[in-house]
Formats: structure tokens, C-alpha cells, sequence
């Protein structure tokens, strides 16, 4: 049986979609296939890693029918990685085995039974469907995901918390030492709901959402979340736990305040960055009116010092910094200005975009 018959970037495109998640080494070496199911016209891609399960639905030519199998995601993919973009390729079912075609190519690949394939399955009570724009839950998940713990013993910490409730949607990431927040408005009132997704469903979802007006549906379980967007079906397991109150983090009427380009203090900490030690990234801020003061130095007793003019006439502050936490939220805000809150040089900060209440980054200080 032909089961399709479609040009390279069409098959590449569909099969890259759903094969994000599979894992080159598993124990079970079914993990490492793609469930392939035709019915009629419609062709299905499947992948799974127990987790997370991904699925789309396309119709890439071939002879209509039914038919399932499971064959190798990886290797699909790179061999159609060597053939030309507007090359005709064709997959064929032959004996337990698949066969690729494409121009004079010809590879014949090794398939495991569909029935094997273990799917994850679906949740029974999944709440009610709320649906945003993809380019709002991926530009919400981009404003929180750098400061998602990794592989931290607080197994909480190494996800994002979606919060729904009333018309807000709001992510929330921290891993002890730093905390973002975003927010969106929804179109539609939801119950509320809170879920911890996993680090790499969310790392997934960024990959796969697009910067268009397409919606993504989305519904929580007590223990699974199910994403619809783009002619894909998106299941994950949910991380349980109690995530920390993020409202008693986020500090409220710091007293002294300063707004400066983001690029010009971007630019400053990437260069006085360069003269941290490799294990101790601190930096000293000092505030004065008029100036804000970034030095480093490292362990060769060599340092960096860089000012700033600034619009400031509050109390003089010094204060110190893991540098890595200030370039990541910089270099994932697009805005030009920001605003940066203090209290004290013990104290943490609080950095915003001026005139949007729906984005805050809160960073401890560090000792130096």
C-alpha cells in the first residue's frame, strides 16, 4: 500500500512537528518510533515519550485505506533531511517493513507493531476549553520560561504555573532565585484553574507555536493538560505540587525608582559580565542620582567598571547581582525602557515595563 505520496518539505514539515519529543536512547525502544495511522485519506502521526503525547492530521496523498505501523522518527527524518525540498517522495508498506522512495533513493526501513505503540491515556474530567491567539500564550511563555528551575530537587520549581481565572490568564516561573510573571486577557470568563506545566512541554509548545492570529483551545485535568492548535493535539502530564505564593514574592511600594533604556543597561552588563568568574557571576550596582555604576572582578584580580547616565534623584544604593539573572530578562523583553524598583541593597528588586501592570521580574541580590 502507498500510504503517501507528497513532496519532501510537506512529509518533513508534518513529521518535525510531532518528533520534538522523542528520544534517540529509551528503554523502550518503541519510544523511538513515529505511529503512523491511515484511515481513508487521513494520515496520522503519533509520538509519545509517556509523558507527553503529540498527534496531527494531514492528507498526504498515497492510496486511501486503513493501515498502522510504527517506524523510526529520527531516521525518517534525516533521510528526508538529504533529499531536495520539491522532491515527490512516497512510503510504502511492504512486509513489516516501510519503504522510502524519492527520486532515484530508495530505503527500505524497519517497522515495530502499531499495536504496541503505548498511547497515554487521556483524562477523564478535563475542565472547561478556553481558547487565546498563539502568538499570546508564546510570547507570555517566552516572558517567563528563562527563569523555569533546571532539574531541581523542588521538582515544582522545573515548570511553569498557568493560572486561569476570571478573564486573566497569568505564567509564573522561578527557581529560588528569581521570579517572572506575565499576564494576558482571555475573551471568555474561566473557573479558576492552576497548573504546573512541565519544563519540556513548555519548551515544546514554544517551538511549536507560531506568531500568526491562529487560536490554541486549552483544557486542564486534575493531572494532564490537552492543547489544540494548528491541526495538532497536544496531551501532557502536569506536574503536581504546590507551586510557592507568588503574590507574597513580588515586592509592593519599593521606594526609590529608576526607568533607563534597556539596551544601553543590556549592553553595559554584558560587558562587565565578561570579568565575573565563571562560578561567581556577581556584579556591583551602584545607584547615585544622576548615575547608575556596574563593576565586576574575578578571582586574577581583574575587574570592569561601566556608568550610565541616568534619570534618577532617589537615594544612593549599592547593591549585588548574579549578572545572568538581569541579561536573561533583558535580553527577552522587547520594550525599550524599563523600570527598575529597589529598596535597599538587601532587599530584592523589582524590574517592570513602564505602563504594562501585566509583566514583573523580581531578583535577589547577592552578596559581594
Amino acid at each position: 500500500m502507498i500510504v503517501l505520496k507528497a513532496s519532501q518539505n510537506e512529509v518533513l514539515s508534518v513529521l518535525q512537528a510531532v518528533s520534538g519529543i522523542v528520544e534517540r536512547r529509551h528503554t523502550l525502544p518503541i519510544l523511538a518510533n513515529v505511529l503512523v495511522q491511515k484511515t481513508g485519506n487521513a494520515l496520522q502521526f503519533t509520538t509519545s515519550d509517556l509523558e507527553i503525547q503529540i498527534r496531527t492530521t494531514a492528507e498526504l496523498g498515497g492510496e486511501a485505506g486503513d493501515f498502522a505501523t510504527t517506524v523510526g522518527a529520527r531516521k525518517l527524518i534525516d533521510i528526508l533531511k538529504t533529499m531536495p525540498s520539491d522532491q515527490t517522495v512516497t512510503l510504502e508498506s511492504s512486509q513489516n517493513k516501510l519503504i522510502l522512495k524519492g527520486g532515484k533513493s530508495r530505503f527500505t526501513l524497519q517497522t515495530l507493531p502499531a499495536e504496541d505503540f503505548p498511547l497515554v491515556q487521556e483524562a477523564a474530567n478535563f475542565g472547561p476549553a478556553f481558547s487565546v491567539p498563539q502568538k499570546v500564550l508564546k510570547r507570555l511563555m517566552q516572558q517567563v520560561s528563562f527563569a523555569m528551575a533546571v532539574q531541581d530537587i523542588r521538582y515544582y520549581l522545573n515548570g511553569i504555573l498557568f493560572v486561569a481565572e476570571g478573564t486573566t490568564l497569568s505564567l509564573v516561573a522561578t527557581d529560588g532565585h528569581r521570579l517572572a510573571f506575565a499576564s494576558a486577557e482571555l475573551d471568555v470568563e474561566v473557573p479558576k484553574q492552576e497548573v504546573i506545566l512541565p519544563r519540556k512541554t513548555v519548551l515544546e509548545l514554544q517551538r511549536l507555536l507560531s506568531d500568526g492570529d491562529g487560536q490554541i483551545e486549552m483544557r486542564f485535568a486534575g493531572n494532564q493538560a490537552r492543547f489544540g492548535f494548528g491541526g495538532m493535539e497536544f496531551v501532557t502530564k502536569l506536574v503536581e505540587g504546590k507551586f510557592p505564593d507568588y503574590n507574597r514574592v513580588i515586592p509592593r511600594n519599593h521606594q526609590n525608582s529608576v526607568t533607563l533604556g534597556r539596551a544601553p543597561l543590556l549592553a553595559c552588563l554584558q560587558r562587565t559580565a565578561i570579568m565575573t568568574s565563571d562560578k561567581f557571576k556577581g556584579v556591583r550596582l551602584n545607584i547615585e542620582p544622576g548615575s547608575l555604576r556596574v563593576a565586576s572582578s574575578n578571582a586574577e584580580q581583574e575587574e570592569a567598571v561601566d556608568e550610565l547616565d541616568i534619570d534618577y534623584g532617589g537615594a544612593a544604593i549599592e547593591i549585588g547581582f548574579n549578572v545572568t539573572y538581569l541579561i536573561d530578562v533583558l535580553a527577552n523583553m522587547g520594550q525599550d525602557l524599563v523600570q527598575v524598583d529597589l529598596q535597599d541593597g538587601n532587599s530584592s528588586a523589582l524590574i517592570t515595563i513602564p505602563d504594562d501592570p501585566n509583566f514583573k521580574y523580581v531578583v535577589m541580590p547577592m552578596r559581594i
